[in-house]
């Protein structure tokens, strides 16, 4: 006897070769053999019955509250446990009644399903590039223009060694190079406009020019930087402030047309047990600010904002669950290069490499972008994640495993 990881379609197809089943039953199989947990944090004590009742009829389940049987509280949380075909025939049931806000969950559940349907994003830059973004990450390297940056190795020294790292980097693996020129690391102090103009715009040019094919990301803010980052040929515009800082970088990223990065930052009275359900609702908000100011939805990249206002235990929750953006089918970046939830003990910042390769390991297949500072590295654990990832259950090699 063994428990076996059937992972996907294809670990299913192997071992169904293996038993000689009929083939034409994985139809079936297929939306049977993963049980997904979704767990609605407020729910109309009525509409929580019906979940429960519905997905029990299934052959799932729903965990609610002891007293929603009775009706003696207004509004329990929900956790649905059922395979994809369960869910898909709840979301059938819930037409014939919308009401008690199962309508919002009917079409929570749709976005779900969708957003776990979406196996690639084609990024198309103005330029005529395209990124396309698979099940395995791509590296972000970062190239740090400052001089306050909190990972000292980081910062550029000149020109020389600017390029010097650029290369490396992008021949060690890095899909995308990220230039800063301020530091947003902790309790950062801001510099102006021109300031961070200064430092970026030399730098801009020259990678420009040598890497012309290379896909290149402005750590900024700012409007009036990342409208002259444009103007110099910048692919991405990766913003930490969710254009809370500047406002009127929503004209500017309307009118460029370059990706942008949209990043959550938690709220001073936002606490560890709706984290998660406050990202959802700030990212629902954000959204919807861009597409009315007229941005494409599919330019947008999602990154939880790891550090950003979060406890290590915070920041630990968001990559345990990381897998919770999917409702929103869009690309997920991940910036967790060495920052401080990856220490260990006492560890100081330069010795949290090995933690740092840890989580890109555990997000290799779940994210799309990860930001490091180390590619060469970060590179080698994508690479054994998605081999041990794509390492399927063939019989014809696995029949002592299987027997």
């Amino acid at each position: 006897m063994n428990l076996l990881n059937i992972a996907n379609k294809n670990d299913l197809v192997a071992i169904c070769q293996h038993i000689g089943t009929d083939l034409r039953a994985l139809k079936y199989l297929e939306p049977k053999h993963e049980i997904y947990h979704i767990f609605i944090p407020k729910v109309d004590y009525r509409a929580a019955g019906f979940l429960k009742q519905e997905m029990l009829s299934r052959g799932g389940d729903a965990v609610v509250a002891k007293h929603v049987i009775d009706g003696r509280i207004d509004y329990s949380g929900v956790l649905l446990m059922g395979t994809r075909s369960q869910l898909e025939s709840l979301i059938i049931k819930i037409d014939a009644m919308k009401f008690w806000g199962l309508a919002e969950i009917q079409n929570d559940l749709k976005n779900l399903l969708a957003g776990l349907d979406v196996k690639e994003f084609k990024i198309n830059f103005p330029n005529n590039k395209t990124l396309t973004l698979d099940k395995n990450a791509k590296l972000m390297a970062i190239l740090n223009l400052t001089p306050n940056s909190f990972y000292e190795p980081s910062r550029i020294a000149n020109e020389n060694d600017l390029l010097k790292r650029a290369e490396k980097f992008l021949n060690d693996g890095a899909a995308i190079l990220d230039l800063g020129a301020e530091s947003t690391r902790p309790n950062f102090t801001p510099v102006d406009e021109d300031e961070e103009i200064k430092r970026l715009l030399p730098a801009l040019k020259i990678l420009r020019k040598e890497f012309s094919n290379a896909i290149i990301s402005v750590d900024t803010y700012k409007s009036k930087t990342a409208e002259i980052a444009f103007n110099e040929g910048a692919d991405i515009i990766n913003d930490i402030s969710a254009f809370e800082l500047d406002p009127k970088i929503l004209d500017v990223i309307a009118k460029i047309k370059l990706p942008y990065v949209l990043t959550h930052s938690k709220s001073e009275d936002t606490h560890e047990h709706n984290l998660l359900e406050a990202m959802r609702k700030f990212f629902v908000e954000k959204i919807k600010i861009l597409t009315e100011h007229g941005f494409e939805r599919e330019k947008i990249i999602l990154d939880p904002g790891l550090g950003f206002g979060k406890t290590p235990d915070e920041n630990y929750l968001i990559v345990k669950n990381i897998e919770c953006l999917k409702i929103f089918g869009l690309p997920v970046l991940v910036g967790h290069s060495r920052k401080r939830f990856t220490g260990v003990g006492n560890n100081s910042q330069p010795e949290r490499l090995a933690a740092t390769l840890a989580v890109t390991s555990m997000l290799a297949q779940k994210v799309n972008i990860l930001r490091v500072h180390d590619v060469i590295e970060n590179f080698a654990a994508l690479e054994i994640s998605k081999r041990i990832a794509e390492i399927n259950l063939e019989p014809e090699l696995n029949n002592a495993l299987l027997q």
